[in-house]
C-alpha cells in the first residue's frame, strides 16, 4: 500500500510543479494549439494555448513509478506496460510536433498514426503472450475467467484491437478543457483498486505483478490529477496527443495485464460513448446522408445545443465516475462470490 501512495503522491507533486514550467517554456518558444476549422466556433479563442502537456503527465507518471520502487522491485510486466505507454506517447508527440512545427491542425496522417499504434500493439501483445505467458481467456474480473480461450494468436489480435481502440477513444474524448484528464482519473482509480485487491488475494487472482500494476495506475492517477490543476477550464495547457495516446495505451495495457479486459468498456464507459458517437455520425452521414448529432464527438453536440463548456465537462465527469462505480461494484461482487473477504 505504501508503494501505491508514494507513486500517486510523487506523480501528483511532480505534475503540479512541472506543468507551469512546461507552459512557460512552450510559450517562450511559441508552441501553441492549432484549432480545427470545422470545430465549434467558440474554440477559436483557444488557438495558441500551449499544447503537448502530455509530456508533463508522462514525466510525472514515470517519476511516481520510479519513486515507488525505492523499496520494491520492478516486475517484467510492469516494465512492459511502461514501455507500451511510452511508445504510444512518442507517437502522440510526433503528431503534436508536426502540428506545432507546421502550424496546422493536422499532424501525422491517419495511416502513419494507425501504423505506429499497430506496431506498439503487436509488440506489446507478442511480449505478453510469448514472454509473460498471460492468460488468454477472456475475463471480467480474472477470479474466474470465461471458458472461452482465444489462444495465443487470437489473444494477440484481440489485445491489438483493445490497445488501438483505447488510444483512439481517449484521443477523441480530448476535445474540451480537462475532459480527458478528469475522466482518466476515474479509470486509473479503478485499476489501482483492482491491482491492490489482486495483490492482497494472490491465491484468487494469480497475478504476480498486481502490485506493480497498481503502482502504475496510481502514478498515472496522480499525474492526471496534477495536470488537471492547469488543464481545467479555461485551460492553460492542453495535453495533446502525447497525453491522450499515452493515457489510452495505459488503460488498455492495465486491463489486459490484470485480465479484466471485458470490464474495460465499463470502466471507460465515457470513452466508449464518445467513440460510438463518431461511428454513428459517420455511418448516418455516409449511408443516410444526414447527421445524427450536430457535431461529433458527442461533447461538441451538447456544446452546440447551448450547454456551457464547463457544464458538459462536469456532467461527463459524473458519467465517467458512475461507469467506474459500476465496474468496481461488479468486480467486488465477483470477489465476494468467490470467497473473498476484506
Amino acid at each position: 500500500m505504501t508503494a501505491v501512495l508514494i507513486a500517486a503522491g510523487t506523480a501528483l507533486l511532480v505534475s503540479i510543479l512541472s506543468t507551469p514550467l512546461l507552459i512557460r517554456w512552450l510559450r517562450a518558444h511559441g508552441i501553441g494549439q492549432q484549432i480545427r476549422e470545422d470545430g465549434p466556433k467558440g474554440h477559436f479563442t483557444k488557438a495558441g494555448t500551449p499544447t503537448m502537456g502530455g509530456l508533463a503527465i508522462m514525466a510525472a507518471a514515470l517519476a511516481g513509478y520510479l519513486a515507488a520502487h525505492v523499496k520494491t522491485v520492478f516486475t517484467e510486466r510492469g516494465l512492459l506496460a511502461m514501455l507500451a505507454i511510452g511508445g504510444a506517447a512518442l507517437i502522440g508527440f510526433a503528431d503534436d510536433w508536426i502540428k506545432v512545427s507546421r502550424q496546422r491542425s493536422l499532424g501525422l496522417n491517419k495511416r502513419a498514426k494507425i501504423a505506429g499504434q499497430l506496431l506498439i500493439g503487436v509488440a506489446f501483445a507478442a511480449a505478453c503472450v510469448y514472454w509473460q505467458r498471460v492468460d488468454t481467456h477472456l475475463s471480467f474480473t480474472s477470479a474466474k475467467p470465461l471458458q472461452l480461450s482465444l489462444g495465443r494468436v487470437g489473444w494477440m489480435v484481440f489485445a491489438v484491437l483493445v490497445l488501438v481502440g483505447c488510444t483512439n477513444a481517449v484521443n477523441l474524448t480530448d476535445g474540451l478543457d480537462g475532459l480527458a484528464a478528469g475522466s482518466s482519473v476515474f479509470g486509473f482509480a479503478a485499476f489501482t483498486v483492482i491491482g491492490f485487491y489482486q495483490f492482497k488475494h494472490l491465491n484468487l487472482y494469480h497475478n504476480p505483478a498486481s502490485l506493480d500494476e497498481a503502482v502504475i495506475a496510481a502514478a498515472l492517477l496522480g499525474a492526471c490529477a496534477g495536470f488537471l490543476w492547469w488543464n481545467a477550464a479555461p485551460a492553460d495547457i492542453f495535453m495533446g496527443d502525447t497525453g491522450s495516446l499515452g493515457i489510452g495505451a495505459a488503460l488498455a495495457a492495465l486491463a489486459l495485464l490484470q485480465n479484466v479486459d471485458l470490464l474495460l468498456p465499463i470502466i471507460g464507459g465515457l470513452f466508449v460513448i464518445e467513440t460510438l458517437s463518431v461511428m454513428i455520425q459517420v455511418f448516418t452521414f455516409r449511408v443516410l446522408h444526414r447527421r445524427a448529432f450536430r457535431m461529433a464527438p458527442i461533447h461538441h453536440h451538447f456544446e452546440l445545443l447551448g450547454w456551457p463548456e464547463t457544464t458538459v465537462i462536469v456532467r461527463f465527469w459524473i458519467l465517467a465516475g458512475m461507469c467506474t462505480a459500476v465496474a468496481l461494484g461488479l468486480f467486488y461482487t465477483d470477489f465476494i462470490a468467490h470467497g473473498g473477504t476484506g
